[in-house]
């Protein structure tokens, strides 16, 4: 959605579509540090993600395959996981409790196996491997035929066959700008016994900048350490010291896909990007006693395992890098001996198959010992989860802190938004709209380079509609600005970045309309002021969960709670590559910064308990966490927010076996609701039946100790704990059986809550979700959004969560309530606010025991583009601005009771009348119009295809009509659906 201040009467028929880059090279400055000259320096953005792949299994592949790069994994397990069972070959997965042994006799002997392996199945095919791999994966990557792929898929001693993808870093925003900030990771974790002396954390990621003050310490490699220092272009020997105990680079796949480097790249394990970095000094960096920045003391700051050692694992280009280059740099990890390992790496739109080549690697590193740390994404949705897998820690973003300023207009509003910068007085300065500063066929809303005329910006505040933050700061401030306020049309998300120059950032679609409306009422005498400090209504507490963490449920597997932990994720301080815009220190926001958080804090119970698994470690860190203020919700905070003080300790831990993770990375359609997890996820439960869990705790305390449990939240669902008191030894393992029943719970929505033990000193909590499956096909969101649940035509498609018989009533159909509109606008575009420029209210009364709640917006005029947004109390409900026309559509089924208003906003247009028409239709759950039948399957099974058809009895008038739904299947009556005739 863009933005514009020009008056009707400018109105071209022209369309500019500009894509900038960052403006110029970038250098360090003021650090005072001699860097490489490295002769290459990061010009532009990241590269936009290559096309993925699905993966195939053998006689599975029905689809065409294609030529190109492909990940091949074969049956055989690699040496993680060899339990034996090939003649004159010991095994080679470690015995519970211990380590790995990656270049024992026994492994070296059968890692020649599976390479001879490995040869065969090449040769065979006449093609030679381009990696491979036998530590953590067993397969290679090699570019093959479609024909060959597709001859490989039916091969029995393959596995799978996945094309190979491109995976991306998971941080909000990769533009910098300005000068040389000084510091370390924001993070500043409770006290615990131990900041990870003798643990190694594996950083797979962009890279490191080796000579930045976070790692500067001389440290000898722990015992059993076996990596090394791959030496490369700008990155000698000397670049690992001890802190850094091992770098590597891995980047055949990404030349076999893309031909060659990003630019500004290197062929090293240097970081050329800035995120690594970030990452390795948030987990592991060290404590820097002054962190100045751009004059400013912040204070002590330090990365979470500050006494950790990090092993720098390569294996992104430009911010990209492909599967292959990832389970290369896994493989060494695990052959190196990492403990614990960062994945701050990601799918655009979160995880789209399961049991990926990559989530294989992780399975047999978890097996192998090694605890993965990964992160959720940035997709701020439901259902859009990365790294989902049961074995890997799924981190999701927190705000911890508010960084708030305040935009005063010159009519007293306050807008509170963010900004890390220094903002210079509370004096009322001339602000002005970027779009009437300059040129917009040149990109003058966006204050993109040259856009703007420094004859209408010296010294005022220009507002700027969000593109390239940091392309607009540089605009502004070279055009004579002495202030910046970037805003966000459709945004949901805290992207703050320290600029050096008085700017304030609003991330909000009604905070864009508030600062459009006051600049197109003032457009000659708009005045603001910037200000630091706001009333705290930025966040909804802190602290809570970042908005533009993905959330869950995840979409691929059932019966697991994603994401597993949220960590401090925005606005967080740590080293960075000067390379990426010349400073060696930068605050960056994203899941990216919160999983490292995780991996530090694993770190250090690693220290603290050498034997512990990484599922007692992940029990720990969730059993112990501690909600946020905004949303307990686990589908949202996942078990909420860790802290080692409390994980070192947590009286008991459940974790899965190896045997059941192993189950689940081979089953077709993997449900994890049986796996020994520290939470229970029902996405699709039966509601007619109760649902029984076990739950195996072991007693890490080293004290006999009795625990009660008890139930919190879960309301309308029948919960019951066997036993409800235990007594348990040290060493120890208590079996509970939780069983789950829906009781008054509303069929197709989530229902959260808690088992809580309680013990002598310790509370153990263990999360659950739950959601009856009724008829819609398993929406994601855990308020039950109207994913599946309007349809028209006359029919809809169900898919019961339940088997056995069924009937079906109707309300018969409720006719649309069409009312002429016309809304009268002086401006084509800007930004939406309720009653702001552009935009007409609509009052609806939604009365006790409606079923559905819709409205529709319609118009000829292909010129036109209206936008929908309903709102209820002051809130939004929800919106629709599909792009480019004015047929706009939102349903709510059962809608709370109350007075609801309609917005309709004339995006663009043409005319300053904007005729429309208005459509609403508030659909009783009982009433009985007599003017349809339904017709339903008389029996139904979980999971199966259904239809239900309304027909129209008398009558049929010339208007669209709704139509409520639902059905009885024995004494139950389930909610059905919302059908239009038409």
């Amino acid at each position: 959605m863009a933005t514009s201040l020009r008056a009707l009467s400018a109105l071209t028929l022209s369309l500019t579509l500009t894509v900038t880059g960052l403006g110029g090279p970038a250098r360090a400055a003021g650090s005072g540090a001699s860097l490489p000259d490295l002769g290459l320096l990061r010009d532009g953005r990241t590269p936009a993600a290559l096309t993925g792949g699905t993966a195939f299994r053998p006689g599975t592949a029905k689809t065409a395959l294609t030529d190109g790069q492909y990940v091949v994994r074969l049956r055989e397990a690699p040496v993680t996981s060899y339990a034996g069972g090939v003649d004159g070959l010991a095994p080679t997965k470690p015995a519970a409790g211990q380590d790995l042994e990656p270049h024992s006799a026994a492994a070296e002997k059968y890692r020649k196996h599976l390479g001879a392996a490995q040869r065969d199945v090449l040769g065979d095919l006449g093609v030679t491997a381009r990696q491979t791999y036998t530590t953590a994966f067993n397969g290679f990557t090699a570019k093959l035929t479609g024909a060959q792929a597709t001859e490989l898929a039916k091969d029995p001693r393959v596995a799978a066959v996945s094309k190979a993808q491109v995976v991306k870093a998971d941080a909000a925003s990769f533009e910098k700008t300005g000068k040389s900030v000084a510091g370390a990771a924001s993070a500043k974790p409770a006290p615990a016994p131990a900041k990870g002396s003798g643990v190694v954390v594996g950083v797979i990621d962009t890279g490191i900048w080796p000579e930045s003050a976070s790692f500067a310490a001389t440290m000898k490699a722990p015992r059993g350490w076996h990596g090394t220092c791959q030496v490369g272009e700008g990155f000698p020997a000397s670049a690992c010291n001890g802190k850094i105990v091992g770098a590597r680079y891995f980047a055949d796949g990404w030349l076999a896909m893309a031909g060659a480097l990003p630019d500004g790249e290197v062929l090293s394990a240097r970081d050329m990007q800035g995120h690594g970095t970030h990452t390795a000094s948030t987990a592991a960096g060290l404590p820097v006693p002054h962190a100045m920045v751009l004059g400013r003391d912040l204070g002590k700051i330090s990365g979470v395992a500050p006494d950790a050692q990090i092993a720098v694992y390569k294996a992104l280009w430009g911010g990209s890098g492909t599967d292959a280059d990832i389970i290369a740099a896994i493989d060494a990890a695990v052959a190196d001996g990492v403990d614990v390992i960062n994945y701050s790496i990601g799918n655009a739109m979160g995880d789209y198959q399961a049991n990926s080549p990559i989530g294989n690697a992780f399975l047999n590193a978890y097996l192998a010992g090694v605890f993965v740390a990964a992160s959720a994404g940035n997709d701020g949705m439901s259902g859009m989860i990365s790294n989902a897998e049961p074995w890997v820690t799924t981190v999701g973003a927190a705000v911890e802190r508010a960084n708030e300023a305040t935009v005063r207009l010159g009519d007293g509003t306050k807008i509170v938004g963010a900004s890390m910068d220094v903002l210079p007085s509370r004096a009322r300065t001339p602000i002005v709209f970027a779009d009437r500063a300059g040129s917009v066929e040149d990109g003058a809303q966006f204050c993109l380079g040259g856009s703007l005329d420094a004859a209408k910006v010296t010294g005022k505040i220009v507002a700027c509609d969000f593109d390239s933050a940091a392309g607009a700061v540089q605009e502004v401030k070279a055009k004579g600005g002495v202030g910046v306020v970037l805003f966000q049309t459709n945004g949901n998300a805290r992207l703050n970045v320290i600029y050096d120059f008085p700017t304030v950032y609003l991330w909000s679609t009604e905070q864009a309309g508030q600062i459009f409306n006051y600049l197109w009422a003032h457009r000659d005498d708009g005045t603001a002021s910037l200000v630091t400090g706001g009333d705290g209504s930025s966040v909804a507490g802190l602290p809570s969960v970042a908005g533009l963490s993905s959330y869950g449920p995840d979409q691929v597997h059932t019966g697991l709670q994603k994401p597993d932990l949220v960590a401090d994720g925005v606005d967080v301080v740590a080293a960075v590559s000067p390379m990426a815009g010349g400073r060696l220190f930068d605050a960056y926001s994203g899941t990216s910064m919160a999983s490292p958080h995780v991996a530090g804090m694993a770190a250090i119970l690693r220290a603290q308990h050498p034997g512990w698994s990484p599922g007692a470690v992940a029990s720990a860190l969730r059993t112990t966490a501690a909600d946020t203020k905004a949303t307990s919700s686990p589908l949202q905070q996942g078990s909420g927010l860790p802290t080692p003080a409390r994980a070192t300790d947590p009286g008991l831990v459940v974790e899965p076996s190896a045997e059941s993770l192993t189950a689940f990375a081979s089953a077709a359609a993997p449900d994890g609701k049986e796996l020994n997890l520290p939470s229970i996820a029902l996405r699709e439960y039966d509601g007619l039946h109760p649902v029984r869990i076990i739950r195996k705790f072991t007693n890490v305390s080293g004290r006999t100790e009795t625990y009660r449990a008890r139930v919190e939240g879960l309301s309308g669902m029948d919960v019951s704990v066997n036993p409800k008191t235990f007594t348990v030894r040290p060493g120890v393992t208590a079996t509970v059986t939780i069983t789950l029943a829906r009781g008054s719970a509303t069929w197709d929505r989530y229902t959260t809550g808690s088992l809580v033990l309680s013990g002598n000193g310790h509370r153990v909590r263990v999360t659950v979700a739950a959601r009856p499956w009724g008829f819609t096909p398993r929406p994601y969101d855990d308020t039950g959004i109207e994913f599946g649940r309007v349809s028209g035509l006359g029919s809809g498609y169900l898919e019961p969560g339940f088997t056995g018989p069924l009937t079906g009533r109707t309300t018969g159909y409720t006719p649309v309530k069409w009312s002429k509109k016309q809304l009268s606008t002086t401006v084509s575009g800007g930004a939406f606010a309720p009653g702001g420029v552009g935009t007409q209210g609509t009052k609806i009364v939604v009365p006790s025991g409606t079923a559905g709640l819709i409205v529709q917006t319609a118009s000829d005029d292909p010129n036109l583009n209206l936008d929908l947004y309903l709102y209820k109390d002051g809130k939004l409900v929800e919106r629709s601005w599909a792009f480019w026309h004015s047929n706009e559509r939102v349903a709510r089924f059962f809608p709370p009771p109350g007075v609801y208003t309609a917005y309709v906003h004339a995006q663009s247009t043409y005319t300053p009348d904007v005729p429309y028409e208005i459509g609403v239709t508030v659909v009783p759950q009982r009433a009985e119009e007599h003017n349809a039948t339904i017709s339903v399957p008389a029996q139904v099974e979980r999971g199966g295809n259904g239809q239900v058809t309304l027909t129209p009895v008398g009558p049929q008038p010339d208007v669209q009509r709704w139509a409520y739904t639902e059905f009885r299947t024995g004494r139950t009556v389930v909610p059905g659906l919302l059908i239009s005739d038409r």
